[in-house]
């Protein structure tokens, strides 16, 4: 499934709520569903600056595609980061680098955060497209 194609289906997914408090509750499922990371990976390097709560994102390169696994200790923020990581992960550097997440303003997040999450939520696109960068800067070099 390409990029977009996991951006429309969050975004119907989302459609499906009208209400506000229904949307923060699909969120926060969502988050629950994020894979669990590896306590190993839960250190200071893999910490994401510029979010208030504690976001962890450990990137891993395989098969040409970059994978994530991420956590936090805040229930909307490891939503928020569930839905980068399920949109983004499992793509080459260069589409993740690329990508344009429309999913954020069709949903209207940006209109319903506050903005601490706001400022988070781009601190997490930030460094996502920052480790894929290094992985294509890497790859461009003959290094894996």
């Amino acid at each position: 499934m390409t990029i977009n194609e996991k951006q429309d289906e969050l975004i119907e997914d989302f459609e499906l709520f009208s209400d506000w408090m229904d949307k923060y509750e699909n969120i926060i499922e969502m988050g629950k569903d994020l894979p669990l990371i590896d306590e190993k990976y839960k250190v200071p390097e893999n910490l994401i600056k510029g979010c208030q709560s504690n976001v962890w994102l450990q990137p891993e390169f395989r098969d040409g595609s970059v994978w994530f696994t991420a956590d936090s200790d805040a229930i909307i923020t490891k939503g928020l980061i569930s839905m980068m990581v399920g949109v983004l992960s499992g793509h080459t550097p260069e589409e993740i680098v690329a990508a344009d997440l429309y999913f954020i303003p069709a949903i209207g997040l940006q209109n319903h955060l506050s903005p601490n999450r706001s400022n988070g939520l781009l601190a997490m696109l930030k460094q996502i497209k920052l480790y894929a960068l290094a992985y294509q800067s890497a790859a461009k070099q003959g290094h894996k």
